[in-house]
């Protein structure tokens, strides 16, 4: 990793002299040059200054008592400065803040104070940002989940299978279009940023802002969350359109847990998938509502990507696993054992199936993520794009 030149912006003359030390203290970014005034035009001194410095990064500090003039300043430097990355440096504890950062340009906020790990690795994911691009020529795949009527698992579904993916891969994403996100609460995460800040800054939207807008669990997998609260206002499929091509332009996987979600976007996500999971329980009002379903998606064309799940299953004599099947008139994929109280307790409790180890439905899970892409292991996947004109 090359050296990383840095200048710092700050108003308090403390804060410039801890940014300072922490940014030497990394020993891969040296800071060219300071400042104490936060430049808000393009004729500004200051604004010149920092340019002739050639500098990889900008460190604004945003004061919590008084952010506007450090926000539109970010906004200038993004604007007038596009190849100079801008990091912002603010408190966690005013969310408004991190979203009005980020929306002015901002590739990273980092909290306040800061330490020099924090920096060592905002400059790291900073400098492999680039490599990153350079697999635009290899496309992600897109799992979706979907329930076949309220109730029938498909949160559990995609937490655990995209964590079984991760696990087994690396390189995955958990992205929550339902109406209200349950996902995050799955896994005990505690989201700054949803799907709808993604869609709001598409205008800017490259690898790093985008995982600036994802919470990354444990294990790895990055999480892009879904509302909290129900929107009244929905993107448009030609955004979530946009939002996904730079998804599978930048992760292997993409899990999509869409729940009970039934409209255009659903049908545009589903269209976009390599395979649709169902998830449906072995009894005669989930297996009809599979049915319908399927013709709602499959009316979009690649029916013959939705097949069926069955969670919580059990075996019931004189009804099998072929009479599924008829029933909700598409082939059987894959069985998840019911294990209801494991599940519910998992949910609860925030942790996961697939990290309670040696359980019978984690090995299911594991075996469903296998079951998705044993053709994908040494095989180059076809390129596409969703504005790729043939």
């Amino acid at each position: 990793m090359s050296e990383t030149s840095v200048v710092i912006i700050a108003s308090d003359s403390e804060q410039r002299a801890v940014l300072q030390v922490l940014v030497d203290g990394t020993s891969v970014a040296r800071v060219v040059h300071s400042s104490a005034t936060f430049p808000l035009e393009a004729a500004d001194p200051t604004l010149q200054r920092i340019q002739s410095t050639n500098a990889d990064v900008i460190l604004v500090d945003i004061p919590a008592a008084n952010p506007t003039l450090a926000l539109r300043s970010i906004e200038l430097l993004q604007a007038e400065l596009p190849d100079i990355a801008v990091f912002a440096v603010g408190t966690m504890s005013q969310p408004q803040i991190i979203v009005n950062a980020m929306r002015s340009g901002a590739r990273e906020f980092i909290e306040r104070p800061s330490t020099t790990t924090d920096l060592l690795e905002a400059f790291i994911r900073l400098s492999a940002s680039p490599r990153k691009v350079q697999r635009e020529e290899v496309r992600g795949k897109v799992f979706t989940v979907v329930n076949a009527k309220g109730g029938s698992g498909a949160t559990t579904v995609a937490v655990n299978l995209a964590l079984a993916l991760q696990s087994a891969h690396g390189d995955t994403a958990l992205v929550d279009i339902a109406p209200l996100g349950h996902s995050a609460l799955h896994m005990n995460l505690k989201p700054l940023f949803s799907v709808a800040d993604a869609i709001r800054n598409l205008h800017r939207l490259d690898h790093s802002l985008l995982e600036s807008f994802m919470t990354r669990h444990e294990g790895g997998l990055q999480v892009l969350a879904g509302p909290n609260t129900p929107v009244l206002v929905e993107p448009s499929t030609s955004e979530f359109a946009r939002l996904f091509d730079m998804l599978v332009s930048h992760f292997r996987y993409v899990v999509v847990d869409a729940s009970t979600r039934m409209d255009a976007t659903t049908r545009l996500v589903s269209n976009l998938s390599a395979t649709v999971l169902l998830v449906a329980h072995a009894d005669v009002a989930s297996l009809w509502s599979a049915a319908r379903i399927q013709q709602y998606l499959g009316d979009a064309g690649g029916r013959e990507k939705v097949r069926l799940l069955l969670n919580r299953f059990r075996k019931i004599p004189g009804f099998t696993e072929a009479d599924a099947e008829t029933a909700a008139g598409m082939k059987l994929l894959w069985k998840i054992p019911n294990q209801y109280f494991a599940v519910s307790t998992a949910i609860d409790r925030g942790v996961p199936l697939m990290q309670q180890n040696h359980t019978e439905i984690a090995r299911a899970f594991i075996g469903l993520a296998g079951r998705l892409t044993e053709n994908d292991v040494d095989v180059k996947r076809t390129t596409w794009s969703l504005f790729k004109t043939v």
